[in-house]
């Protein structure tokens, strides 16, 4: 690891010790980084865009993809263990140096704009008792969720280690309150209330529509199931990266489909699309009372917050190892003698801080800062699964036990097809807001480019890099103009 040079007759630093995470530590930040803000948003979320047969088609089309991206991290991890930070490693080694800055850098703000997410909800749900909060995008949410960034900013930077072990005891506590509300919902459930919302509303669209809608709210919710690989140089045993990953999903999945569908059978379709979030807490109180949102509310601050933790640690390691692989500058290649790539950290937390700022310019903070997360982590996504359709055609040179089998084929290609199905769902929009930063981003690139005194563009480097200024331009005239609103 790189490190900052020590003064003359100074004694040598002590070189970082990596951490090394155990199966179930591992699993925890998968779980961890997966149930977080948007487990508690889902019953309002999906109630403004279709009815019970359209988010069952939706979480069957999103479980399916995303149980297929999770095989797909998992063979990578077996296939090619020479390579660290999933994400950004698989697309660096399968499209070249340029795409894989671009995945590192979608995949970081990806986790920079999540975690304003939190900050946002948990804001909201403290409004409830605090009118001066609002939905969390007033002056003052803003102020007391920036001190809680820069807090969590000096928890991290003490050490990754205890970070990790931190993360394993909240992702236990936030799960309870979670199986409480099923379990809850399923004693006050209601058929013909659900039955009259099996359908959808009247302003619900076609089914297509209906479910179109949801994807990106499944894909916010389903962020974290490449944690393991992202922090995969802490490893003890390889192979565990590509387990906690599986396991991971696997835990979660079932609980994030009934957290939903129950809800269908407590309220009406139209009032559950009306809720404050955390529209779980309103549907509980409907169900069982004011205890239940007390309950659900101090529940969501534990679970975001835990999220949070896990979140910040995989957005600074990807930074660090992108930094380390010499695709940023170098500056955010150092870290700590407690293995903690500080300078990330700050440049994490400092991005939190702008989009924080931004979000009291939104109509809705908490769904744009949600769909535009989701949009942000598709290009790294699309990118792994497509480096897995390339592997599965034609064997890496270092990639591990031999030829791959017809089963690693079509669930690469099926992974793909996915991903590249939610471009199209998110919409123009939100692919426009992303462009607009990514193309910035470039500078960093080339930064790191004049570090190395290579020349900073390829040829097809600069035709990508075209592309994403001109898509960046068309998005700001859009804005401008008012053709897209935030």
């Amino acid at each position: 690891m790189t490190a900052a040079e020590p003064s003359a007759g100074a004694a040598p630093a002590a070189a970082p010790t990596t951490a090394k995470l155990s199966l179930l530590t591992l699993t925890a930040m998968v779980v961890g980084s997966m149930v977080g803000a948007g487990v508690f948003s889902l019953p309002r979320r999906f109630a403004q865009e279709t009815g019970v047969a359209g988010a069952l088609i939706a979480w069957a089309v999103a479980g399916l993809g995303m149980l297929m991206l999770a095989f797909v991290f998992q063979t990578l991890a077996v296939r090619r263990p020479d390579l660290d930070a999933g994400v950004y490693a698989y697309a660096k080694a399968g499209f070249g140096e340029y795409l894989g800055f671009f995945s590192a850098f979608g995949y970081w703000a990806s986790a920079c704009v999540g975690n304003v997410t939190y900050w946002v909800l948990i804001m909201s749900t403290l409004g409830a008792l605090v009118p001066a909060l609002g939905d969390g995008d007033t002056a003052l949410a803003i102020v007391l969720s920036s001190a809680g960034l820069w807090a969590f900013f000096l928890l991290v930077r003490r050490g990754v280690k205890e970070a990790a072990a931190i993360n394993r005891i909240v992702t236990v506590a936030k799960i309870v309150p979670i199986l409480v509300f099923v379990l809850l919902a399923l004693f006050c459930f209601e058929p013909a209330v659900f039955a009259d919302n099996f359908g959808g509303a009247d302003y619900a669209g076609s089914l297509f529509d209906q479910v179109r809608g949801t994807m990106l709210a499944t894909v916010f919710v389903f962020l974290g199931v490449e944690g393991a690989s992202v922090y995969s140089r802490h490893a003890k045993r390889r192979e565990d990266v590509g387990r906690a990953t599986v396991l991971g999903f696997l835990s979660v999945f079932a609980v994030f489909a009934s957290v939903t569908i129950v809800s269908y059978g407590i309220l009406p379709m139209s009032e559950i699309a009306e809720l404050r979030q955390p529209s779980m807490a309103g549907v509980l109180e409907a169900a069982v009372g004011t205890w239940g949102k007390v309950f659900v509310s101090a529940g969501l601050i534990v679970s975001v917050l835990g999220a949070y933790l896990a979140w910040t640690l995989m957005a600074a390691e990807v930074l660090f190892v992108a930094a380390q692989d010499e695709d940023m500058p170098r500056f955010l290649g150092r870290a700590t003698a407690n293995d903690v790539p500080a300078p990330a950290l700050l440049l994490t937390t400092a991005l939190s801080q702008v989009v924080l700022v931004v979000t009291a310019f939104s109509d809705d903070a908490f769904n744009f800062a949600l769909d535009l997360t989701s949009a942000l982590s598709l290009i790294p996504f699309l990118l792994a699964a497509a480096f897995a359709v390339r592997i599965a055609l034609r064997p890496e040179r270092n990639a591990v036990a031999g030829r791959a089998t017809r089963r690693e084929l079509a669930v690469a290609c099926l992974a793909t097809l996915y991903t590249a199905f939610l471009l199209y769902a998110a919409g123009l929009k939100f692919v426009l807001v992303s462009l607009i930063l990514y193309a910035p981003a470039t500078l960093l690139f080339a930064q790191a480019r004049r570090e190395q005194g290579r020349r900073v563009f390829s040829p097809r480097e600069a035709v990508v890099c075209a592309v994403s200024v001109a898509g960046a331009a068309l998005g700001v005239t859009a804005l401008a103009a008012g053709w897209i609103e935030l």
